[in-house]
């Protein structure tokens, strides 16, 4: 029978709703303030450092955010259960928040890692859950992840109002514990709501031998140490003179290293993973959606980065006399989300068999992608420190970026869970989550160019980039619709 309780979807999605909720909140609330602390003078209470290296900070750690999403799938998929991973994740999460609120160097570097540990148990793992909800598929689980998607940016909205007022108002500090509040609010409504969930997010049973779990586990032990290693010999390296790698290009081999882990991963899958040929056909569309999703978010995340300095800059926000903080048009994409979200649900809905394929949907939000950043080339024309634009000319930007954003993003999601053999789910939505992180490499290494490129010329290259890939997308629709099948 199905589940319709709530407002016609399975009640368990109110509970995974208000838990992504508010650790979206944590997210993008502490991201919202991360740049503009990164580049504001020590004697104000920021790092005072120059807009490439913040920018290239921000680039890796947004990325690491999702580059840790395919070991966190896995991880949840042989070991804890996506459930339990969910949980864990965000209690370390809200660890890593409280740890910023520390005014400290050491303090500063080792929150943003326990973040970025924490948000890949938690991600990937949440969003899959969501897919376990419906296992008829169909229409309703793309609806069911429309809205779903309307918690990520109601808490999307709400993060930089708090935190970043908190933040640029009262105490940088102040902001980034604020947002470890907040996921401990998300953590606590989880634990509560779980009885909701069903099955969902459970290990699977051939997961639960523990013959298989014990190789699993030393696996994982095996692929730590690998990496703890590597990471102390290229320190040693480092150190002693023997390589010279600056952070830009530390950066640079890191956008290296994520697609030669996504393609060699994916590769494995096809030829090792025991796969049929309807589903090898659909990891070729999913290694499709990684490109899209990386293209995407290069153009998209230049939110947290060149936009938010744009806002903090370029943007006249004196109202009335008082002046908003530049975190707060951060929300605008929240807003629009949160209006525009049920009536993209009700279209793809409405639609019915007239949808456009997944890689039509995802070449349309990279055209709207474009059309954005055409605005904000426009609007940046006559912008200056002594003559400010109107906040209206970024309003509208969001606009064209959320339009895209619910054609491409939530889609995105539906469909990993669709095109995914059943046994790489979890990891499947890792990959996802690779090219989002491929996607922030790029956009804070772009946003870098700040300092040296004309605004209209910068804005104008992404505009370019995101049109042309988002037409190319449409052109290979239907070969790629035929891969799809009937999923």
């Amino acid at each position: 029978m199905t589940d319709t309780r709530w407002f016609g979807h399975p009640r368990g999605l109110s509970t995974l709703f208000f838990t992504e909720m508010w650790e979206r909140f944590s997210y993008y609330g502490m991201r919202a303030l991360l740049v503009l602390f990164m580049t504001n003078a020590v004697a104000t209470g920021g790092m005072g450092m120059d807009d490439v290296t913040a920018t290239a900070i921000y680039g890796l750690y947004t990325a690491a955010v999702y580059v840790v999403a395919l070991p966190g799938g896995w991880i949840a998929d042989h070991l804890l259960s996506l459930r339990r991973a969910v949980f864990w994740g965000g209690c370390i999460i809200a660890i890593g928040h409280f740890t910023l609120a520390i005014p400290n160097i050491f303090a500063f570097y080792t929150g943003l890692t326990l973040i970025v540990i924490g948000t890949g148990l938690l991600k990937p793992n949440i969003s899959a859950m969501v897919g376990d909800l419906y296992p008829e598929g169909g229409a309703r689980r793309d609806a069911g992840f429309s809205i779903y998607y309307m918690g990520i940016n109601a808490g999307g909205f709400l993060g930089p109002l708090v935190c970043g007022y908190l933040g640029e108002a009262v105490d940088w500090h102040l902001g980034f514990g604020a947002a470890g509040v907040g996921m401990v609010l998300g953590l606590i409504q989880y634990s509560l709501g779980g009885r909701h969930l069903g099955a969902a997010g459970e290990l699977r049973p051939e997961m639960a031998v523990p013959a298989r779990r014990s190789t699993a586990t030393r696996a994982l032990v095996r692929t730590v140490e690998g990496v703890v290693g590597l990471g102390l010999i290229a320190f040693a390296l480092q150190s002693i003179g023997v390589i010279r790698l600056s952070l830009v290009g530390f950066v640079d081999w890191a956008g290296l290293f994520i697609v030669s882990l996504a393609g060699s991963y994916l590769l494995y899958v096809v030829l090792f993973g025991g796969l049929t040929t309807v589903e090898k056909k659909r990891v070729g569309v999913i290694a499709v959606c990684f490109l899209a999703a990386a293209c995407f978010w290069s153009g998209f995340e230049q939110a947290g980065s060149s936009m938010n300095l744009f806002a903090d800059r370029l943007t006249d926000r004196i109202i009335n006399g008082w002046e908003m903080p530049a975190s707060w048009l951060q929300s605008v994409n929240g807003v629009f989300i949160i209006l525009l979200a049920p009536l993209f649900s009700a279209l793809w809905i409405w639609l019915g068999a007239r949808n456009p394929s997944i890689p039509g949907k995802m070449g349309f939000g990279l055209i709207f992608l474009g059309i954005g950043f055409a605005v904000l080339a426009w609007g940046s024309v006559n912008a200056t420190l002594e003559n400010p634009v109107s906040p209206v000319w970024l309003v509208v930007t969001y606009f064209f970026h959320t339009v895209g954003e619910l054609c491409l993003s939530p889609i995105g999601l539906s469909s990993i869970t669709r095109l995914s053999p059943g046994r790489y789910v979890g990891q499947m939505m890792g990959i996802w989550f690779m090219g989002a992180a491929l996607g922030n490499l790029v956009a804070g290494r772009v946003a870098g160019l700040i300092e040296s490129l004309p605004l209209p010329q910068l804005f104008g290259a992404v505009t370019m980039f995101s049109v042309g890939t988002g037409l190319v997308l449409l052109l290979f629709t239907k070969p790629l619709k035929g891969w799809i099948g009937n999923a």
